[in-house]
């Protein structure tokens, strides 16, 4: 059974008795995120032959109750964190790592880094929003939710040239902490192919800079 702890600590004043007993803190059980390919591996006779645009990803915006690594639950009104159970690091450097992998093996034509700005380059801005398991009820089997805003901006005029949001949806097998990692998997494999995709097509039909 999953053990959820809520967000919010109330304080109170408690004292402790010369006599009291510290119990052990629980086991916690790390997990991964972003381990599920969104493209499958890269054929390299298959590349095509193209001069690789520069596409500058900027300071990622995480949700900030789940940026952390606690495993965010809502339902209804009410959220809590999983018990016992930790993401491995952050989720906002899990979910950048794999954006990263995903344009290294999905966008060949591309060239995104988080360097330094050219004055008139193309830059990516990604606000993952909603990162967490939602249930219709306490107990029932939970749907891992995923939703993020892209813009992609010119670094020159700092223009909007196009914005988009992805909303993903992926049910997990079972109320189990094993099952939910797995859906989250597959929710940010399926988002990550989503901005991708994206990308490589706005980028190919961004008009060219006044300058």
């Amino acid at each position: 059974m999953i053990r959820l702890s809520s967000v919010a600590v109330v304080a109170a004043g408690l004292t402790l008795s010369a006599c009291a007993v510290l119990k052990s803190p629980d086991p916690i059980q790390t997990y991964r995120f972003g381990t599920v390919p969104a493209f499958g591996s890269v054929d390299q006779g298959s590349v095509p032959n193209c001069s690789r645009t520069g596409v500058n990803l900027r300071r990622m915006e995480f949700n900030t109750a789940a940026r952390g690594d606690q495993l965010l639950t809502a339902t209804g009104n009410e959220t809590a964190y999983i018990g016992g159970a930790r993401w491995v690091g952050q989720a906002s450097t899990l979910f950048e790592e794999a954006l990263q992998e995903g344009f290294a093996s999905g966008a060949p034509c591309l060239r995104v880094t988080s360097g330094p700005l050219t004055r008139d380059g193309l830059s990516l801005s990604v606000d993952v929003r909603r990162f967490e398991t939602v249930y219709s009820a306490p107990g029932a089997v939970p749907e891992v939710k995923v939703g993020v805003s892209v813009q992609l901006l010119r670094r020159g005029d700092r223009s909007i040239l196009k914005d988009a949001r992805f909303d993903v949806v992926q049910p997990a097998d079972a109320n189990r902490v094993g099952s939910i990692v797995a859906a989250y998997n597959a929710a940010t494999a399926d988002t990550i192919r989503q901005i991708v995709e994206w990308t490589v097509t706005e980028v190919a039909s961004a008009p060219p800079s006044d300058d």
